[in-house]
């Protein structure tokens, strides 16, 4: 048995277009719903938003080197929909800029040997979609824009792009977008989210069947949707909190997962949704079950699940880092949602293989090391607790793979730089390279040196 990751695993950073490019109104581009939404008062921690952030839509060369710098084998990156259709619909205008840009980008990538993995949409909506007909709400008109924009994408880059993703965790733009009203576009309520998630699962599908039957032939790539979960640990081993860590499960990641690959919602979610939860027709679960060659993953922590509580949303499920003997689960983050805790990532693989039966990559996995937005960047660097969580969780996979037998086949770290963190602001960094907003320098901090180090000496040669 190896102890190694097979030749062709693939390891490498992620980001996500509107956290990084800024130059929102250069050449052609028009507000996406994350444009509007950040610039309302009060709707960011700090009242940052994206205009500026990285400067990625002009340094992108800078962070393609950065790349090199750290031995990467691919890159996972979003295209900006309001930056390639500024309107956003099947019937408005292209803009060549924009297309331009990414293909810029992507050829460089190729060059330096780096393999670009492009998602389709990371939460910014056109606004021009959202005023037109309500976004995500209105089923007939955005499955068939979403479908438009990826033809756009699959016929601009698809020679060279071999790795599609859809969506990026659906359930953010479904409930953080239109329950709890934390994310774009800031709609509150116990109905709109189980529409949107449907329609999210309807477009991502009917963007796949397009791909495999007029692209996947000649193009020979492939295409899948990433989906987030932190994995759920009965806080102890009482029935109910066994069942509700399942049901919790269900609530956060087998609403999308099951109808894709299954064929259908969960149980728990119908029972407790009821006639909230739209139906698909059977030509539309036709088109559904089955459409997504891989399972990708976004997972960042474990939580501790106990039953009750009267949040429908998770299932009606408690979450904390406490054990009943009062310890913590592990390091804690910047962020209160996120501690160190590299064993669940190795149940979470597990479970997914047992229950999903695809092979796995890992799309996004990353810590908020605590005061990197208030200490000097000579200390920031130093990013002790970054390294511990990385190490812990390289190895967790690697445990995974080589003693389980679990076919996980990439690991992209969240994230290369420090970013536009969403409603967090820049009070919240990820960054496995410090960047100063002021003068956009870029400085390694050790822990992308140590997975850099880990990598190179954990993949089979």
């Amino acid at each position: 048995m190896s102890t190694k990751l097979p030749s062709d695993f693939v390891w490498g950073y992620a980001t996500a277009s509107y956290q990084i490019e800024g130059s929102v109104d250069v050449d052609g581009r028009l507000p996406s719903i994350w444009d509007t939404f950040s610039h309302r008062e009060g709707a960011t921690k700090d009242g940052g938003n994206g205009d500026v952030t990285t400067d990625s839509y002009r340094r992108w060369k800078e962070d393609v080197a950065l790349l090199k710098q750290y031995g990467v084998k691919a890159y996972r990156f979003s295209v900006s929909w309001s930056r390639v259709i500024p309107l956003g619909g099947r019937d408005d205008p292209v803009n060549d800029a924009g297309i331009k840009h990414y293909r810029d980008l992507v050829e460089e990538l190729v060059r330096n040997d780096i393999t670009p993995f492009v998602t389709l949409y990371h939460w910014d909506l056109p606004q021009g979609l959202q005023d037109r007909y309500g976004g995500w709400l209105n089923k007939e008109e955005i499955v068939k824009d979403y479908v438009n924009y990826a033809r756009l994408l699959f016929e601009s880059y698809g020679d060279l792009v071999k790795n599609w993703i859809t969506h990026n965790e659906p359930w953010c733009v479904s409930v953080l977008g239109h329950a709890t009203g934390v994310f774009a576009p800031g709609h509150t309520g116990n109905t709109e989210n189980w529409i949107v998630g449907h329609n999210l699962i309807l477009a991502h599908a009917y963007a796949v069947k397009l791909y495999r039957e007029q692209y996947k032939p000649s193009q020979g790539g492939q295409i899948g949707i990433t989906l987030d979960l932190q994995w759920q640990l009965p806080w102890d081993d009482s029935p109910e909190n066994i069942e509700a860590a399942q049901r919790g499960i269900d609530f956060k990641l087998g609403r999308f997962a099951d109808p894709i690959y299954k064929g259908f919602y969960p149980d728990s979610v119908k029972e407790l949704i009821g006639d909230r939860l739209p139906e698909f027709t059977e030509e539309e679960l036709a088109v559904v079950k089955g459409s997504s060659d891989f399972f990708g993953l976004n997972t960042y922590t474990t939580q501790l699940v106990q039953d009750g509580g009267d949040n429908e949303i998770q299932g009606n499920v408690k979450y904390t880092f406490t054990r009943p003997d009062g310890t913590q689960l592990g390091t804690q983050a910047h962020v209160p949602w996120l501690q160190t805790y590299p064993e669940g990532f190795r149940s979470l693989l597990n479970y997914l293989w047992k229950t999903y039966q695809l092979p796995i990559y890992v799309t996004e996995n990353g810590f908020a090391a605590k005061y990197e937005n208030t200490r000097p960047v000579e200390e920031v660097v130093h990013d002790t607790d970054r390294i511990e969580y990385y190490e812990g969780y390289a190895n967790a996979l690697l445990r995974a793979v080589t003693e389980d037998g679990v076919p996980v086949k990439s690991y992209f770290a969240w994230s290369l730089l420090d970013n536009f963190e969403w409603a967090d602001g820049y009070d919240t960094r990820f960054g496995v390279t410090y960047v100063d907003y002021s003068s956009q320098k870029r400085t390694p901090k050790d822990s992308a040196k140590f997975l850099t180090k880990w990598f190179n000496e954990h993949i089979s040669s």
